[in-house]
């Protein structure tokens, strides 16, 4: 004989289910819904969660441009853009991008100079989620920390153009004398055409795209052509300033996000998700990533699609 479950230990079916989270969604309106989705995704994505202290002042750092064909490339040197977390050594602690001190193991920064270095912590090809996954620890993970390496490709306080500086911080490293910490590569490139066949194989074989620096260039503290980015695609960072519920099978969790660039332009990023992350969106004030194709007359970017979330970005 068939044992039936009491009607309340009877699970759910799947059309009730969905009844029901969208049913919470619902009841969860206005600032009442938007706090409970931005206090959830803080509790994920939060300066405490990324095992980071409160923010202070974000470092003065050199920001890149978008590379377009017609750039004398004589002028520049390239290496890699590493798929990791923007980094700068103050001379005393590192910190994110956003200010943020990072709670990095005591034997990773040990015996490091007072001069400030900027970097990448990168934990190899296509980890980024590692690096981030690492950085994000309240207490740091030893095991973990022993995968990344700080990738050191410039000296803010250095007087010197950045030729003379790829010099000095290659000679820095190599001082430190520890296998974590490594001096990028820098190479000239004489064409678009070899560039762009760089790039390619640089995609082929896992890496994220390249970066130009401009080797007459002083260490500015702006976003300016001096540092250039080249990828297969586009992309940019925006700030999270809502939350749009979704429809048909997204119905009860994330729809779209509602960002809005540093120029204030605002549109809406509705794909590139994963389930969990409609689950849990971004809070309101993170920053993301996405892609995009271009950008329309209204300087929309057209196509634009979710690609990461970016914890290391000013709050």
């Amino acid at each position: 004989m068939t044992q039936r479950l009491p009607r309340f230990a009877r699970p759910p079916s799947r059309g009730a289910a969905a009844a029901a989270r969208q049913g919470r969604f619902r009841a969860a309106s206005g600032l009442d819904r938007r706090a409970l989705l931005a206090g959830v995704a803080a509790l994920l994505c939060g300066p405490g969660a990324l095992g980071l202290a409160a923010a202070a002042e974000p470092p003065a750092l050199m920001l890149a441009n978008v590379y377009r064909p017609g750039v004398r490339l004589a002028d520049y040197w390239l290496s890699e853009k590493y798929d990791g977390l923007r980094a700068f050594w103050d001379g005393q602690r590192l910190r994110t991008r956003g200010g943020e001190t990072i709670a990095a193991p005591a034997w990773f920064t040990a015996q490091w100079p007072t001069e400030p270095m900027d970097g990448e912590l990168w934990a190899g090809r296509g980890r980024f989620e590692e690096a981030t996954s690492t950085v994000r620890q309240l207490v740091p993970d030893d095991a973990a920390w022993r995968r990344i390496r700080f990738m050191v490709f410039d000296l803010p306080a250095h007087p010197g153009v950045f030729t003379q500086r790829i010099e000095a911080y290659v000679g820095l490293v190599r001082r430190i004398d520890q296998p974590w910490v490594q001096a990028v590569p820098q190479a000239r490139v004489g064409s678009h055409a070899e560039l762009m066949a760089r790039l390619d194989r640089m995609v082929r074989e896992g890496g994220e795209g390249l970066m130009l620096h401009r080797g007459d260039a002083p260490y500015r503290a702006v976003r300016n052509d001096d540092l250039l980015k080249v990828k297969t695609h586009e992309d940019a960072e925006a700030r999270v300033i809502g939350h749009l519920p979704g429809k048909g099978r997204h119905a009860g969790r994330l729809g779209a996000l509602l960002v809005q660039t540093p120029e204030g332009v605002r549109f809406k990023l509705g794909t590139g998700f994963s389930d969990a992350q409609r689950e849990s969106p971004p809070a309101v004030g993170a920053w993301v990533t996405y892609r995009f194709r271009g950008l329309n007359d209204s300087g929309v970017p057209r196509f634009a699609s979710f690609l990461r979330l970016r914890p290391d970005m000013p709050r």
